[in-house]
């Protein structure tokens, strides 16, 4: 196994990204913003993992990493150099995706030979075909299927083995960083083991850095290092997976945790539920985008937006979990500490 190297392969410094939306001859087009302000760091052999609900902006995350959208601000590094759009042509190379939906990522009129080999027609236009043949075989074999898959067409096979050619698609410019988005939530539950098998299997043989875009919090509980949750677009929480999952430290983050099954029924288990409804990310309010769905809400946290803080575990959050709420709450009334520990079940 090949050791990761100290130094990132990919960082984002303060990654945005905004959408127009509506407007018309009288009217100015809304500014939605899908990502606001997002840091991370990829390292060689390391996975770290994107989590939060539908519409946080993980996807968007996903698209900007790989080159497909392009920020609104903030900058992208590969290998410590900028990312500049007029270089993305090249960088492609080392960064590849693999998407959600196995069925809808693969050309059905193309053989699955031609489809491993398209990557390197486009990008390596010199290579022989012999060459581009035997490379597309030889990555037939590492994703786990047979030779006789090579002049099939993608309906013949099953939603996992389509996932399986993704990958191996993926793989077929040897990048250093492949982005995940959502690879096994369109597949069976007994197929999506054998898949993530297979994505760490590859993780240790190629030292490959992972972006890992989830909802599944049991999912990234298997496979993640790191672990950023995402809410309305910025990052509420960030840390190493033990210590997000052990002490998650934002409420949000112990609300998503809460909600996700266990293997054991006798364990016990506090759930929480979020009262109110998801704000609007063309109308993000005031303060912490969370307070009005938080249990611990503040006037403070009405006024000012936290900044995720702490290392390597940290919060945005005027008042993580795992401190003493008495500590914190000195001079506040009675009636504001009762309702501190108001809505859990």
């Amino acid at each position: 196994m090949n050791v990761p190297n100290n130094a990132p392969v990919m960082t984002a410094t303060n990654l945005e990204r905004h959408y127009e939306v509506g407007g018309g001859v009288m009217r100015k087009p809304r500014v939605l913003k899908a990502v606001g302000g997002v840091d991370f760091a990829l390292y060689a052999g390391k996975t770290l993992a994107v989590v939060g609900e539908s519409g946080c902006g993980k996807s968007t995350l996903a698209r900007m990493a790989t080159m497909i959208e392009e920020p609104t601000s903030g900058e992208l590094t590969l290998d410590g150099k900028p990312m500049r759009p007029q270089d993305w042509a090249s960088l492609r190379s080392s960064v590849q995706i693999v998407f959600q939906d196995p069925y809808g990522s693969l050309n059905p009129r193309q053989r699955i030979g031609a489809i491993l080999q398209e990557p390197l027609v486009i990008n390596r236009p010199d290579m022989k075909k012999p060459e581009r043949e035997a490379k597309a075989r030889e990555m037939l074999q590492l994703v786990g299927l047979r030779p006789e898959h090579y002049d099939r067409y993608p309906h013949m096979f099953s939603g996992g083995q389509r996932q399986r050619i993704a990958v191996a698609r993926a793989l077929m410019l040897d990048p250093k960083v492949l982005v995940l988005d959502e690879p096994v939530s369109a597949l069976d539950l007994s197929i999506q083991s054998s898949v993530l098998n297979l994505l760490m299997d590859l993780q240790e043989r190629l030292n490959l850095a992972y972006l890992f875009i989830s909802h599944d919090l049991s999912v990234v509980r298997h496979v993640a290092d790191e672990v950023i949750v995402m809410y309305l677009g910025r990052a509420v929480e960030k840390g190493p997976k033990q210590a997000v999952f052990d002490n998650p430290r934002h409420p949000y983050t112990k609300a998503l945790l809460s909600a996700t099954p266990r293997a054991d029924p006798a364990a016990a288990k506090e759930r929480i539920k979020l009262s109110g409804e998801l704000p609007s990310p063309l109308a993000i309010p005031e303060g912490c985008p969370f307070a009005p769905r938080c249990w611990k809400t503040q006037d403070k946290c009405r006024a000012e937006r936290p900044d995720l803080h702490g290392r390597p575990h940290g919060a945005a959050c005027f008042f993580p979990e795992g401190v003493d709420d008495n500590a914190m709450l000195t001079g506040v009334s009675e009636g504001a500490r009762a309702d501190l520990a108001g809505g859990r079940d």
